[in-house]
């Protein structure tokens, strides 16, 4: 009875036997990681390309931004230079329109403005 488990029982496969399937599935997954890898350096590459092109119309437009308002500081400083008296007239009415705005606000009514008394 023995002998009739052993014959219907199927052969086990050899050690060789067993590995070799497993060493084609890890082969296959390492063509498989390598197509990975190219293609993900390929991205990358594309990416960078496209990052660098941003980078440069960013660094051109702040460039012609700074060119811009230098040119506008420049005049607006000569301007100041060359008429001390406007300026200082210009300074003067500007405080005091200021001055009469906050008053005419205060006198209108401090009951609107209880939550800033409490």
């Amino acid at each position: 009875m023995a002998d009739d488990q052993n014959q219907t029982a199927a052969p086990r496969p050899t050690q060789r036997e067993a590995q070799e399937p497993l060493e084609k599935q890890v082969a296959q997954l390492k063509r498989e990681i390598n197509k990975i890898n190219r293609t993900l350096a390929e991205r990358v590459e594309d990416v960078a390309d496209e990052a660098t092109g941003w980078y440069d119309s960013v660094a051109d437009r702040a460039g012609r931004t700074a060119r811009v308002l230098r040119t506008g500081v420049q005049s607006v400083s000569g301007a100041a230079q060359d008429n001390p008296g406007t300026v200082s007239t210009a300074f003067v009415l500007g405080t005091a329109l200021g001055l009469l705005l906050g008053i005419t606000l205060y006198a209108s009514g401090p009951g609107r403005d209880r939550w800033f008394n409490n």
